[in-house]
């Protein structure tokens, strides 16, 4: 059976849409590709046809969400202060802790990449150098090397924040760290291009 120019791509796109979700609100360990599959509307048969192994999946599904977050960012950016000021609250907002399924990856996987296979933590770390490297280029003063700290140290703070707030049990607390995290991070971007 012939299929038409491009079904082949589309459906691996929907394996990666699947995939985004169900990684960052289950994680890579729990989610089958079975289970994957089938929210996809497909067959786990076919899973191989696009895929060579899970992994393949894990590492091409890691890339594509932190591209499609990447040119996110670099729109907000271009808005200058108040975009980054907009990207802050957002990030480090209730919504975003309470629904990770279409939240930043950066949050979800890190934890996890650190166990993955050195080939799909190279892809991570590459995806989150060029992260540094776009919000480090706009900060407006200080040497480059100082830049790309604060750059580095205002992805930690974010990430590593909103992974805290979805940690805890207390709902006061989770509140309490967002806030705290939001200021703090607000106060990193007052040399951030206008």
């Amino acid at each position: 059976m012939r299929y038409e120019k491009g079904r082949k791509d589309q459906t691996r796109r929907r394996i990666i849409d699947a995939a985004a979700k169900r990684f960052r609100e289950e994680g890579v360990e729990a989610v089958g590709v079975a289970g994957l599959m089938a929210d996809a509307g497909l067959t786990h048969g076919g899973f191989y046809s696009h895929f060579p192994s899970k992994e393949h999946l894990v590492r091409e599904t890691l890339t594509t969400v932190l591209d499609r977050r990447h040119a996110r960012l670099e729109e907000s950016i271009a808005s200058g202060r108040a975009g980054v000021e907009t990207i802050i609250a957002n990030y480090l907002s209730r919504n975003h802790r309470d629904n990770p399924g279409t939240g930043c990856p950066l949050a979800c996987f890190a934890g996890e990449i650190a166990r993955r296979p050195n080939e799909t933590r190279t892809a991570f770390t590459d995806k989150l150098k060029r992260h540094a490297e776009l919000i480090a280029a706009h900060f407006t003063s200080g040497p480059e090397a100082e830049r790309e700290k604060t750059a580095f140290t205002l992805l930690s703070l974010m990430s590593g924040a909103l992974q805290l707030s979805r940690a805890v049990a207390d709902p006061d607390l989770s509140e309490t760290i967002l806030a705290i995290a939001r200021q703090s991070a607000l106060e990193m971007v007052k040399d951030f291009t206008n």
